[in-house]
């Protein structure tokens, strides 16, 4: 299945991705509003041991701000997701919603715009961490 995500796989391990994606994300104007550590939400509700698997909300609240101007119904698509797993053979896996896909075919042109910013921007934050 294809998700409307922009990848960049790395070499590096989860804890040194998602240690650095933070401060990659500030540089764009993004803040993180939460962090969802799945591997422990597994074990804990289901016992089940999975590999490192983290979901970030990113905000740029001032782009936040424009989309929610044009349409209200845009919350549903905030904050940004961002998600990096451990992959089987030790590599990180960074995957960030794509706002032209998840938006630009629906929204008004307004909006398709700020898509188009927003995905610029987090674009950037990818070919930073390489």
């Amino acid at each position: 299945m294809n998700m409307p995500s922009m990848k960049r796989q790395l070499s590096e391990s989860f804890d040194s991705v998602l240690s650095r994606l933070p401060e990659a994300l500030a540089k764009e104007g993004f803040g993180v509003l939460t962090e969802i550590d799945v591997q422990a939400t597994m074990k804990r509700k289901l016992d089940k041991d999975v590999p490192p698997y983290r979901i970030l909300g990113a905000c740029n609240p001032a782009l936040a701000h424009r989309a929610l101007s044009v349409d209200l119904d845009v919350g549903v698509l905030l904050p940004c997701n961002v998600v990096v797993y451990e992959q089987e053979n030790g590599d990180t896996m960074v995957s960030i919603v794509d706002p032209n896909a998840a938006i630009g075919a629906f929204g008004p042109p307004a909006l398709q715009e700020i898509a188009s910013e927003v995905t610029t921007k987090l674009s950037r934050v990818l070919e930073s961490l390489a």
